[in-house]
C-alpha cells in the first residue's frame, strides 16, 4: 500500500511517474525506499522535482538501489564523487568536464554494451538551457508486448551485436585505446527479461545495436529497422522537459532513451549515477 506522504502522477499512458512530496537521501526511511522499489518497477521512470541535493547525498540515495558503477569514462567523473559522471558542455581550460556536450544524442540503453549492464540511471539537473535539451524515453515493455505475431515469433530467442565504438563515433568522442579494450561489441538477447520483475522487454537500441546475430546482413538490417520504427511509436515514447532540481530515475533493463540538441551559448550540467543489477542476476537473459 502506499504511504499517504506519497502523491504520484503517471506520466504516459503505459510507463513514468512523477513522486511528490519526497526528498531524496541516502537516510531515507526503510518504508518509503521500498515503496520507491516498488514504484520503479511498476512503471519504469521516476521523477522527483525540486530536489536541491548536494553530491551526498545523490551518490547516497542511489546506494540504496544498488551498487554504483564508476563510468568507463574517467576524464568525465567528478573529482569528488567518481561514482557521478558529468553530463555537460562546459568547457575548463578549454577541456569539456562532462560528456555529450549540445548536439543530438541518439536513441541508446545505457551499458548495453557491457557484460555487466546498468540497471538504473538516476540523473540530476544542476544547470539547465531555457530551451532545448530535452530527454525522451521509450517504454521497451509495452514495445514487445504489442510486438505483431509475426515480428515477435522473428526476434524471440535471438541475439543482437552492441557497439559503444558505434555511439561515439555518431554522437561521442572516441575512448582511449584502454577504454576501447573494456568496450569491445558484445552479444545481448534482443528481449531481455526484467531481473527483477521477469517482464520482457525489446533489448536493441538505434545508437548501438548494429546487427542481429546469425542471420543474413541485409536481413538483419530490415528487421531493425521495423523493430527501431515500431519502438517509437508515440505511444510508446514520454518527453521530459527538465528544470534545475529535477531527479530522474529510469530502468536501463527496459527502456532507452535520447537527448535533443540545445543552444551551446547556454550551460547545462548533469550529474549521474549508474546502479548496477544483483550479483545473481547481473547477466541480461
Amino acid at each position: 500500500m502506499l504511504n499517504k506522504s506519497f502523491k504520484i502522477r503517471p506520466l504516459s499512458d503505459t510507463f513514468g511517474a512523477e513522486i511528490y512530496d519526497i526528498k531524496l537521501s541516502g537516510e531515507m526511511a526503510s518504508e518509503d525506499l521500498a515503496q520507491i522499489k516498488a514504484l520503479w518497477n511498476r512503471y519504469g521512470i521516476l521523477l522527483f522535482r525540486e530536489q536541491d541535493i548536494g553530491k551526498d547525498e545523490l551518490v547516497g540515495f542511489s546506494r540504496l538501489l544498488g551498487s554504483l558503477e564508476t563510468h568507463v569514462r574517467s576524464e568525465w567523473l567528478n573529482e569528488t564523487h567518481p561514482e557521478i559522471l558529468q553530463i555537460s558542455n562546459i568547457n575548463v581550460d578549454g577541456k569539456p568536464v562532462g560528456a555529450l556536450a549540445d548536439g543530438e544524442v541518439g536513441w541508446h540503453y545505457d551499458q548495453i554494451y557491457l557484460p555487466r549492464p546498468a540497471l538504473g540511471s538516476l540523473l540530476y539537473s544542476v544547470k539547465i538551457p531555457p530551451d532545448g535539451g530535452s530527454t525522451f524515453f521509450a517504454d521497451m515493455t509495452s514495445a514487445y508486448e504489442r510486438l505483431p505475431r509475426a515480428l515477435k515469433d522473428m526476434v524471440d530467442g535471438h541475439q543482437a551485436i552492441q557497439s559503444y565504438d558505434n555511439f561515439n563515433s555518431m554522437y561521442s568522442t572516441k575512448t582511449s585505446g584502454k577504454q576501447t579494450n573494456l568496450t569491445p561489441n558484445i552479444a545481448q538477447p534482443l528481449v531481455r527479461t526484467h531481473p527483477v520483475t521477469g517482464r520482457k522487454a525489446l533489448y536493441l537500441c538505434p545508437g548501438m545495436t548494429i546487427a542481429i546475430a546469425g542471420i543474413d546482413e541485409t536481413e538483419s538490417a530490415d528487421l531493425l529497422e521495423q523493430l527501431f520504427d515500431w519502438t517509437l511509436k508515440k505511444e510508446f515514447v514520454y518527453k521530459h522537459k527538465w528544470n534545475v532540481g529535477d531527479g530522474l530515475l529510469w530502468d536501463n533493463a527496459c527502456t532507452m532513451h535520447r537527448r535533443e540538441p540545445f543552444d551551446g551559448g547556454y550551460e547545462r550540467l548533469m550529474y549521474r549515477t549508474t546502479i548496477l543489477p544483483p550479483n545473481d542476476r547481473s547477466v541480461p537473459f
